[in-house]
């Protein structure tokens, strides 16, 4: 009989948490969970699934407008409600959520649907007082919007609020140059949202290939949205029509509602760590090694809190690699290179391997094969988007380093195009392949000149 009233404890039910409680006790462990909110996590409750539904219903306007080059008439104008979306949006997480659910009560995982925190190198305390003792814990709790202190800061909103408004305004800003700030002056100046996006930078999507940033920009400006760039918000005053904000540049500008998309921080403070000795660093981040244990023997932490790689397949994955490891007789690590990963603006990117600036800061030689050029869906509807296809190949081994898209489908395409990066591919492996025509994504397979800036 163990010592221990469970061998896994696992405080977070978000991709990562849950992950980690079913593959362990498939593996035979005694595991339980804890959650403080709804079990889901912030992918499932308040990130990347909501946030995907918004992005397809902003996405109707563009093919209503195309229809009609396609010979269809609409009877009357498409009309829209913010309401009713938020409404469907909300069900479905609701039923995925229960699912989670259904699939931790499957997998015979105790599920306590309360704040657990840390109370000794072996035990969890809930909120309701009692105390659970494990052979191993896992921190999985994910992180939380950061926000700017300054005058009227508590005016504005974040991403979690931004996908639960009673009403869409009439304008809104957005401050911030990420993937949460572009994605969502991106769905609301599609939805008709009078949208401006003020950043502290030049560019937008820092650490993303140049031609994506410059194009994506491009692109969303042409769409309606207008950009402050070098710039941020330093006061927020309310007023009878809304919101007036000021910036550090002098700008002054009224809104309807402020959003605040400056990054994300691990949701550390009050879990617990200096129990077990644990230091988070200056953003609450949990240092790991390859395993994900942390400098406490019997403690491990996986997901956004480690603030490795930000992404939910990645948070997966490290809680799949920590039940195999612990409890599956397989010790597992996980491969950071070449993950693919994708923006939902409209254009959206699509994106895996090494960007050009990336790669020529290595100190290779690299050939680029790249193309920018009208889809063919365009050309009936009249659309103007265009799509950029990049390949960065390193000239001695003619290995495909990156590959980057941006337009319709882009993460689809590129999601398939990370098997080949992963696996090796050369440009010649590319060239091998027979073009899928008519597609946009066979541009990938017919580049044959090399891009010499011209």
């Amino acid at each position: 009989m163990s010592e221990y009233d469970v061998d896994l404890f696992v405080i977070g039910a978000g991709s990562g948490g849950v992950r980690a409680a079913r593959i362990a006790a498939g593996h035979g462990a005694r595991v339980a969970i804890a959650e403080e909110f709804r079990i889901g996590g912030t992918c499932v409750i308040r990130g990347c699934v909501p946030k995907k539904l918004l992005v397809y219903a902003s996405r109707f306007p563009d093919a209503f407008e195309d229809a009609e080059g396609f010979g269809w008439t609409l009877p009357q104008a498409p009309q829209f409600s913010w309401p009713a979306l938020i409404s469907a949006k909300d069900r479905e997480i609701a039923r995925l959520s229960g699912l989670y659910e259904a699939n931790l009560e499957r997998s015979n995982v105790v599920v306590h649907q309360q704040r657990a925190v840390i109370d000794g190198p072996h035990a969890v305390r809930l909120a309701d007082g009692s105390r659970i003792t494990a052979g191993a814990i896992v921190i999985a709790v994910g992180g939380y919007p950061v926000t700017m202190e300054f005058p009227g800061f508590e005016l504005a909103i974040s991403s979690n609020e931004a996908l639960d408004l009673p009403e869409l305004p009439e304008r809104i800003i957005v401050q911030g140059g990420g993937y949460i700030a572009v994605e969502f002056a991106s769905v609301f100046a599609a939805l008709g949202v009078e949208t401006t996006l003020i950043h502290r930078g030049g560019k937008v999507l820092r650490g993303f290939d140049e031609d994506l940033r410059d194009d994506v920009q491009e692109a969303m400006a042409r769409r309606g949205v207008k950009f402050l760039m070098n710039d941020h918000v330093v006061a927020i005053e309310r007023t009878e029509a809304g919101k007036l904000v000021r910036t550090d540049c002098g700008a002054t500008l009224e809104a309807g509602e402020v959003m605040m998309a400056i990054g994300r921080r691990p949701l550390t403070a009050g879990l617990g760590l200096e129990s077990v000795g644990v230091e988070p660093d200056h953003k609450g981040a949990i240092a790991v090694d390859e395993y994900s244990r942390t400098s406490a023997p019997s403690i491990y932490a996986i997901g956004d809190v480690t603030n490795r790689m930000n992404l939910t397949p990645i948070a997966i994955r490290e809680g799949h690699a920590l039940a195999d490891t612990l409890f599956g007789g397989r010790p597992t690590s996980i491969d950071y290179a070449n993950v693919p990963t994708a923006v939902f603006t409209t254009p959206e990117i699509g994106t895996v391997g090494l960007s050009e600036e990336q790669a020529r800061e290595s100190g290779r030689a690299i050939d680029i094969y790249k193309t920018r050029f009208r889809p063919m869906k365009a050309t009936l509807s009249g659309a103007e988007g265009r799509m950029l296809m990049k390949l960065v190949v390193d000239a001695q081994s003619d290995r495909v380093l990156g590959v980057h898209v941006l337009g319709e489908d882009a993460a689809e395409i590129v999601q398939v195009a990370a098997i080949a990066v992963k696996m090796g591919a050369t440009k010649a492996d590319f060239d091998a392949t027979v073009a899928l025509h008519p597609t946009a994504s066979e541009e990938l397979v017919t580049l044959r000149t090399k891009w010499t800036g011209a």
